[in-house]
């Protein structure tokens, strides 16, 4: 028995490591994508309009709804039975089921958007010029979806990163080129994704390999079922995610118009895309291993609590220093006067992200034991909360009313995953990494409170200086510990 424990303890460690490995291999994609996703806001919002960059963020938060109905789920699936298709030698016919299924479901929202696109023109605000360039544009997307998935369950985190950046680089430099030759506004935007996409999507084909394993074929529907069983609640979870985060734009459009929305729209631009991407370099790395592990029989709970530890140590200092100078924040990112005031709802967009990457760690649990349905259910009801929320309080308190709905959503949404627990996959509190986190923040309120105001220093700099004093509070409470 002891030997037993030996071996696993080996194994966890063995895994930790490579997670690491894998996390380095994936962070120029992570860190380009950052500054990405920090470069859309200050240079869309000096060539947009308040009203333009809101019919933007409208557009883009309408194709994350079709792809969330349509595709992700499909690419998600991909990654979760990989491995298990893998070990019975049977990813032709894997593949050859995924790819029919994400066809046939662009097939299907391409009849549903023709047949009801008068009630989608008038449910979502929109002109049937951008909803029809959105459709075009789900294919690529959904496509792009699809390989990614794929590159991360073969393991292949450098192609995963080329991809990445690339796909970043193009999208930026060709949206920034069409807007300033055509003066298409927002629709520019939407052609330099589409083209920027697709040209991802040719290198990603043969990152992937997939022609190579490919084969057309008779479809195996006993294959289908559980594919199916695991993506439906994985999109309704993701959709009730989209109402949580998303829907505030389409409801403050019918209350406030499309320049309350670009002020949500920046708000949004500048914590959960850009906060998700730094934090999720952790996950993209480690849930592969950790799936390998579980079809393995692995107990991954330890893991999986030690990397809520890690979590923690990156996310909380960071989304603390946001919040705090949040005026500074926006400023730093955006030129355009206009859009200062979203400074108001930073803090409540940037504890809301904070809680929902927190959320793919506890929720990892519904997907190892393909109980998808349950976080279906969590998310669900944080939805519904997000919505009335959004309802009751943009009337009365208008931005800010927005950024409590949706961190008090996300929230509820936390607490939930942290009460629903599978037998055998509960996370531990990691107080090795969680406890020094804590008497670190001791020192870092200090130099918030009595030192930084009184030095004259630029925002970014004391930002910087800040996140320096929590680490290094940390590693020097971490060293005390081990060695007592």
């Amino acid at each position: 028995m002891e030997e037993v424990k030996a071996i696993r303890a080996d194994v966890e460690q063995y895994q930790i490591k490579e997670i690491f490995k894998d996390v380095f291999k994936y962070a120029p994609s992570k860190i380009c994508g950052m500054l990405g996703n920090a470069l859309i806001v200050p240079v869309y919002t000096s060539i947009l309009s308040p009203e333009e960059y809101g019919l933007y963020s409208l557009s883009i938060a309408l194709l994350s709804f079709l792809c969330i109905l349509f595709s992700d789920w499909v690419g998600l699936s991909g990654l979760r039975f990989f491995r298990q298709n893998q070990l019975t030698h049977n990813i032709p016919k894997y593949l050859t089921t995924l790819v029919i299924m994400l066809a046939s479901n662009l097939f299907i929202m391409f009849c549903i958007a023709f047949l009801f696109r008068e009630q989608f023109y008038s449910f979502f605000n929109i002109q049937a010029k951008y909803f029809i360039s959105i459709l075009l544009l789900i294919i690529p997307v959904a496509i792009r979806a699809l390989l990614f998935q794929l590159l991360r369950a073969q393991l292949k985190s450098i192609a995963f990163t080329f991809s990445t950046i690339l796909n970043q680089i193009l999208t930026i430099g060709l949206s920034v080129l069409f807007v300033k030759l055509y003066h298409l506004g927002a629709l520019a935007l939407l052609l330099g994704m589409a083209i920027s996409i697709t040209l991802t999507d040719i290198l990603l084909i043969f990152q992937s390999d997939i022609l190579k394993h490919f084969k057309l074929q008779k479809i195996e529907w006993n294959s289908v079922f559980p594919i199916v069983k695991y993506g439906i609640p994985i999109a309704a979870t993701s959709l009730s995610a989209w109402i949580i985060n998303q829907s505030n734009k389409f409801i403050m459009n019918s209350i406030s118009g499309f320049s309350d929305v670009g002020i949500v729209g920046v708000a949004y631009g500048l914590t959960l895309p850009l906060l998700m991407t730094i934090f999720s370099t952790i996950t993209v790395a480690a849930v592969p291993r950790i799936i390998n592990l579980y079809e393995e029989n692995y107990d991954v709970s330890p893991i999986v609590s030690k990397f809520v530890g890690y979590y923690i140590l990156i996310a909380l200092p960071l989304v603390l220093t946001m919040s705090i100078y949040s005026l500074d924040y926006v400023h730093i990112f955006s030129s355009n006067p206009n859009f200062y005031i979203a400074y108001k709802i930073i803090p409540y967009f940037a504890f809301g992200t904070f809680f929902l990457a927190l959320t793919d760690y506890t929720t990892l649990q519904y997907h190892l034991a393909n109980k998808t349905q349950i976080d279906f259910v969590l998310k669900l009801l944080s939805g519904i909360l997000g919505i009335i929320l959004n309802i009751v309080l943009i009337p009365k308190y208008s931005l800010i009313g927005v950024g409590i709905a949706t961190f008090s959503a996300n929230l509820f949404y936390l607490v939930l995953s942290l009460i629903i627990i599978i037998p055998g996959l509960q996370i531990k509190y990691p107080k090795e990494i969680l406890n020094p986190i804590l008497l670190s923040l001791i020192p870092y309120g200090l130099c918030v409170f009595f030192v930084l105001d009184k030095l004259v220093l630029l925002p970014a700099l004391k930002m910087i200086l800040l996140l320096i004093i929590f680490h290094a509070s940390y590693w020097s409470i971490t060293r005390l510990t081990q060695k007592s």
